[in-house]
């Protein structure tokens, strides 16, 4: 009987190797934490900087500008609360962002669903004009939205005025990203529908709709986020107490530019909605992209 010089080691050469791999890993991981540390710091401090300072006076920002707030000052937050002009932008923001939403939503899906699942020729084709209109922004038609929508459509200064020309420019990467969702769904479950005697409406509203649910609130959330920070479109369309919460975070600047803690709260104020939405889609935004990227 022999001995093995190997056995006695463990594997040998080859028992090392896992213990030099998991020190190897540790140190990637560090790096990644690191520069996923950074990388957080430098996205969240502006905005807790903004939330913090909303606590603090003028004084206390002219005197220590990256201090904690010595004593407490919640002055600033009601005095912006109080403002009536601040709950006409909030509800105007609202509004718009709820019109956009849904008419990103109910018409990406529609649109999505033959592209999807229908085979007919130039289906391809017509998928990449959606997807070229990602490089389709909208300051570049800015000028004929709005010659169209003043003149042609006299919508100026209302709330469909600004949802639509949202929506329309939300729509590409809303079919881009609900395509391969209904692409990956059975077929098995629409020919069983159509068997049972469902048209083809009502299998799309009552199966494949609910069955897109993930990607649905991915777009959702985007169309929404997207629509409450909008500035460009609603500063060309938009006037007096029609103006949004960007506007009136510009105007509140303007008026109180000396009241930097007042312009710290105004503005925390006016991003805690999208950023609260965003927040509480967090796992369903990402996974509704996983989603996307597999399919």
């Amino acid at each position: 009987m022999t001995l093995d010089p190997l056995a006695e080691t463990g594997n040998g050469s080859g028992g090392s190797l896992p213990k030099r791999r998991r020190a190897g890993s540790g140190g990637g991981n560090l790096w990644v934490y690191l520069i996923a540390l950074i990388v957080v710091a430098i996205t969240v401090g502006p905005v807790l900087y903004g939330a913090m300072g909303g606590f603090r006076t003028n004084a206390q920002l002219a005197d220590k500008p990256a201090g904690l707030p010595d004593p407490w000052v919640w002055s600033n937050y009601a005095g912006v609360l109080s403002n009536p002009s601040f709950w006409q932008y909030a509800l105007n923001s609202t509004m718009i962002a709820i019109i956009t939403t849904v008419v990103t939503v109910v018409f990406g899906l529609m649109a999505a669903y033959p592209l999807a699942r229908y085979q007919f020729r130039g289906r391809e084709a017509l998928f990449m004009v959606f997807v070229l209109g990602l490089l389709f922004p909208a300051a570049v038609a800015i000028i004929p939205l709005f010659i169209i929508i003043t003149r042609n459509l006299h919508m100026a200064n209302t709330w469909w005025g600004v949802a639509l020309p949202q929506a329309a420019f939300a729509l590409p990467m809303t079919v881009v990203i609900l395509r391969p969702f209904l692409m990956a769904l059975p077929k098995e479950l629409e020919e069983a529908a159509l068997i049972d005697g469902a048209g083809r409406i009502s299998v799309f509203w009552r199966v494949l709709m609910p069955l897109s649910a993930p990607g649905m609130i991915t777009v959702g959330v985007l169309a929404f986020v997207t629509s409450w920070n909008a500035y460009l479109l609603p500063l060309l369309l938009l006037q007096d107490q029609m103006r949004t919460l960007p506007l009136g975070v510009a105007d509140f600047s303007t008026e109180h530019s000396a009241d930097t803690a007042g312009v710290l709260a105004f503005t925390t104020l006016a991003m805690i909605p999208a950023l609260v939405l965003f927040l509480a889609f967090q796992r369903r935004l990402v996974s509704g992209l996983q989603g996307a990227v597999k399919g």
